[in-house]
């Protein structure tokens, strides 16, 4: 597994690697896997086929179908629950004689949009690659049965990292510890999602409706890619998620850029005007009160930070940057802040499709991240009033002829649908400190983080519930999820194989 790494990181695995394995659930799945390899990975491609865009109800009909026929296939009750108009959570339940606790296992099955003419390969025909793409893989026929997989060779698709390969390393992990006749020590549920990608926003609704069915003392949240050293990690928290969108408007209709142009305004430089008015050039947000009110870190949360490996420069080498944002603060210290980004700005045409007109309207979408302390209708209101303090009248729907003429800038600001708010677990728990030594047993000293920088519908389901999440992750860190050529080195399943073991059995 070492041999294909960087130097300087397999220096730093290998002692951390030999401590590992000490946990007997996680080397019976060892064994397991390396008995069935390419059965498992059949498998996973089979569910890797299905179209897993959210809004394709019939697909995600399907993906769920084969989810809980997985589970069926290994003797755990299955069923499919679900709210109107919201996509099925799979649901599955091992209950476990004199168990004390229940322990849910959740991971989602759909993934994000795409547009298959920027992808390499099609993204739901899973390919398999000598190596990253980046790294100049090049496309192999997965090994007959029997033969190994080499483990830096990556499976390409749509949702082999995010989020599918936990359910696939789920149901091989319940096969390998009853193959070796261990028995779980609590009660086991399965939440299998279908809308994260979409904002997750029927799931507080559907636990809501069905708490005793879903309610458990913790939700580990099998999502996320490992830290960027390739070492374990256990993720306490996740910032929350919400999205707005912003239009300036022009003329009432695109105007020649000749006869008008140094007269009529341009929506496009109103736009560009307005969204640098909301960062400085070092990164950090000017809109008043955007960091306010946030819960601060424990004490044990910041040591956990100041253990936490520093990536930086890994990261920019790989991501071809000169700079950072925010600079010297840390990755790992910033996704413990709220942030604001602008994902996508339109207006008018480009390139040979451009013509020389004024645009009648420029729109930007942008997203919140939101950290425990700060919640979503604060956040967008503090961005609002940022607008209106650079001199626009606000609307919050299409504005007519009355509004256009009566005021001399226009915004329109829409909050978008889903996105959820924030969550943090204290490491300071039981649970927290035990899940810690039954992840080190199986996969060695892990790197505790207080919060991730990405979104999870981790308070989705506390609040209904009254539980606890943790987040562990199991995907390569450039893995490319949410965009093109989506992919998962094969070792990390593999690897994720036997911590699913470990959990199952803890």
């Amino acid at each position: 597994m070492i041999k294909h790494l960087p130097l300087v990181l397999a220096v730093v695995l290998a002692p951390l690697l030999a401590v590992a394995q000490d946990n007997s659930a996680a080397k019976a799945a060892r064994e397991w896997r390396q008995q069935h390899e390419r059965a498992i990975v059949d498998e996973f491609v089979e569910l890797l086929k299905i179209p897993n865009i959210a809004a394709d109800k019939a697909n995600i009909q399907r993906n769920a179908e084969l989810i809980a026929a997985m589970l069926e296939k290994r003797a755990v009750p299955a069923r499919l629950v679900s709210v109107p108009g919201g996509n099925p959570v799979v649901f599955g339940e091992i209950k476990t004689p004199g168990a004390t606790r229940t322990i849910v296992l959740y991971a989602h099955y759909d993934g994000q949009p795409l547009d298959p003419k920027e992808w390499a390969m099609p993204p739901f025909e899973p390919t398999l690659l000598t190596r990253s793409l980046n790294d100049g893989g090049t496309v192999i026929p997965l090994p007959p049965a029997g033969t190994p997989f080499d483990p830096e060779s990556r499976l390409y698709g749509r949702a082999t990292a995010d989020d599918k390969a936990p359910i696939i390393a789920i149901v091989t992990a319940l096969d390998a510890i009853r193959a070796a006749g261990l028995k779980t020590k609590s009660n086991i549920k399965f939440a299998f999602e279908g809308e994260e990608e979409a904002g997750s926003i029927n799931l507080e609704k559907t636990l809501a409706a069905n708490k005793e069915l879903f309610s458990a003392d913790v939700w580990l949240m099998c999502d996320a890619p490992l830290h960027q050293t390739r070492r374990q990690s256990l993720i306490f928290g996740a910032r929350g998620l919400t999205a707005i969108d912003i239009t300036t408007y022009g003329p009432r209709s695109e105007t020649h850029s000749g006869h008008y142009g140094n007269w009529a305004p341009n929506p496009a430089f109103s736009l560009a005007r307005l969204l640098t008015s909301m960062k400085d050039e070092s990164g950090r947000v000017l809109v008043k009160d955007f960091y306010k009110g946030i819960e601060p870190l424990s004490a044990l949360e910041k040591q956990a930070l100041k253990d936490a490996p520093d990536v930086d420069a890994q990261i920019m080498q790989e991501m071809l940057l000169g700079s950072t944002e925010n600079a010297p603060m840390k990755l790992v210290e910033l996704v413990t802040l709220p942030s604001l980004n602008i994902r996508g700005m339109a207006s008018s045409r480009i390139g040979n499709q451009a013509s020389n007109v004024i645009p009648a309207t420029a729109t930007a979408t942008l997203d919140i991240r939101l950290v425990k302390g700060l919640d979503r209708d604060t956040a967008v209101k503090r961005v609002i009033d940022h607008i209106r303090k650079q001199g626009y009248f606000v609307v919050d729907s299409e504005p007519d002829a009355a509004v256009r003429l009566g005021h001399a800038k226009v915004a329109k600001v829409v909050v978008r649908p889903g996105g959820y708010g924030a969550a943090r677990t204290s490491m300071d728990l039981p649970i927290s400190q035990e899940l810690i030594r039954v992840v080190e047993s199986a996969r060695g000293p892990v790197i505790k983080l207080p919060t991730m920088g990405g979104g999870l519908p981790l308070e989705s389901v506390e609040r209904p519930l009254g539980t606890r999440t943790v987040i562990i992750p199991i995907g390569n860190h450039d893995n490319n999820q949410h965009g093109y050529d989506e992919n998962l080195r094969i070792q990390n399943l593999w690897d994720g194989i036997e911590l699913m073991a470990a959990l199952l059995t803890m």
